[in-house]
Order: C-alpha cells, then sequence, then structure tokens
C-alpha cells in the first residue's frame, strides 16, 4: 500500500510524502516517503549519509525541502514554519550531544525549560505555580533524577546528561520526539535504561529515534525504517529489516 492511501485509512502524528532535499547537486533526500502514527515509536536505521540528519532537519523547519508533502498531525505544513514556530506546536528535538548547562542544578535546568520560555534569570527568579512543580516531580520521576534534583548538572554521568536533556524536552510538551542517538556513548546498563525510559514515553508522546546502536534498538522493540540514499530501504521489526537482502547488502553487511 503506497504512502499516500495508508494515510487516508490512518491518522498520523507525522507524514511525509515525496520529499526531496538536494545540496549542491547531491541528493541528500530523494523522495522520501514514511508516516509515523500517533502514539508509535519508531526506530530510523542506515548508513552513514542516508539522510537521517537531513530528515530531522527538514521535520523541524532547520532546512527547507525542494519539494514534497511535510505534514504534522494531519494540519501544520511543516514546509510554512522555522525551528521556533515548530517546536511551538508540539515537535522536540534532542540532538546528539547534551546541551544542559552545567552550572546550574538538574532542578534549575528543567525549571528552565518549562514551555513558555523564559531566560535563565526569569526562571530563577519566578516562583513555579503548583501545576508546573508537579510537572517538574513528575519529570523528575520518569527521568530517574529525583534523588539528586539538587546537584549540579555538570556532576551527572554522560547517561544522566542525556537523561536530564530528555526531561528539559518533555518541559516543552511536545507530542513527538525526534531523539538523535541517544545510546552513543552511554554504557550498558544505560543503555538498557534508557530504553525503558523510551518505552514509558511512548505511553504519551510519538517518538522517532535515530540510532546505529543495534542492541538498544532490540530492546526498544518498536518498527524500524532503513534510510538509504536519501530513500526508505525497508521497514518492518528488526528481525524482518535484517533478514532483508537489500539491507543486508548496502547496510548490514554479510
Amino acid at each position: 500500500m503506497s504512502i499516500a492511501s495508508q494515510h487516508i485509512e490512518n491518522p498520523s502524528v507525522l507524514y511525509l510524502d515525496g520529499v526531496s532535499v538536494s545540496f549542491d547537486g547531491f541528493k541528500a533526500l530523494n523522495s522520501l516517503s514514511l508516516c509515523i502514527e500517533p502514539g508509535e515509536m519508531r526506530a530510523i536505521i542506515g548508513p552513514n549519509g542516508a539522510g537521517k540528519t537531513t530528515m530531522m532537519d527538514v521535520i523541524t523547519g532547520k532546512t527547507k525541502a525542494d519539494s514534497g508533502t511535510l505534514l504534522f498531525k494531519d494540519e501544520f505544513d511543516l514546509s510554512q514554519y522555522d525551528e521556533a514556530a515548530v517546536a511551538n506546536i508540539g515537535i522536540g528535538r534532542k540532538f546528539q550531544k547534551p546541551s544542559v548547562i552545567e552550572s546550574l542544578t538538574i532542578f534549575e535546568n528543567l525549571e528552565m525549560s518549562l514551555k513558555g520560555g523564559r531566560s535563565v534569570w526569569q526562571a530563577l527568579r519566578h516562583k513555579l505555580s503548583a501545576s508546573q512543580q508537579d510537572k517538574l516531580d513528575e519529570i523528575l520521576t520518569m527521568i530517574d533524577l529525583q534523588d539528586h534534583q539538587n546537584n549540579l548538572a555538570g556532576n551527572l554521568s554522560h547517561g544522566q546528561k542525556q537523561w536530564l536533556e530528555i526531561g528539559m524536552l518533555l518541559g516543552q510538551e511536545p507530542e513527538l520526539l525526534l531523539i538523535d542517538e541517544p545510546a552513543a556513548g552511554m554504557t550498558d546498563e544505560e543503555t538498557m535504561k534508557t530504553a525503558e525510559l523510551f518505552k514509558q514515553l511512548a505511553k504519551s508522546h510519538s517518538l522517532m529515534v535515530v540510532e546505529h546502536d543495534m542492541d538498544f534498538i532490540e530492546a526498544l522493540d518498536c518498527r524500524v525504517t532503513v534510510l538509504c540514499e536519501g530513500s526508505v530501504l525497508a521497514e518492518g521489526s528488526l528481525a524482518t529489516v535484517k533478514a532483508n537482502e537489500d539491507v543486508i547488502e548496502k547496510y548490514l553487511g554479510r
């Protein structure tokens, strides 16, 4: 079934159809089509240069597509929005490298990230409402940092900084989370704990996770899309795509 006909039958949180982007003649995305349903977690894999980062850049308004359709929740045409506007309508992006403010405590980092965007100074002088305090307590519990909330963010392990940044993203109340290589640099224990966190998040959010770590993707136990040369090479469970001849040849190697 084509993406377009599939889309008519099912609502989507993210719908890309025929999206192409070229840089100096190089096709970073080549008629890319994919559809993510509300409440779905999707893993994106593929070789370096497959278009994974460009796809995220296009979704979040950092890069403009040359052609194609990009819809969020079937109503927002993402080609019409810049990065700040995309964040405001409900798409949050976490880059590979954490960008927490190390000189602030965990709690202060989260407080500053709450929807409504305040400066550091405003956030630290601002008295939290009961609902904001509840929201922060909920996030701290979810990312398992409630016992460390008054510690400086600079003292956290790499994995904990990644969790804090995911918590900061949740403070923006996105419906769709785009997360880039979260398991990179994590210990095995942190990796598995992150997979459990994502499964929790998937109960109330849609997630797109770009990753290379196959053990992590296996732990996510979700649908996998393989990108290659800017378009979808294969899609299905991890076992299905790992058995696909094209995927073996172009990505996994024999």
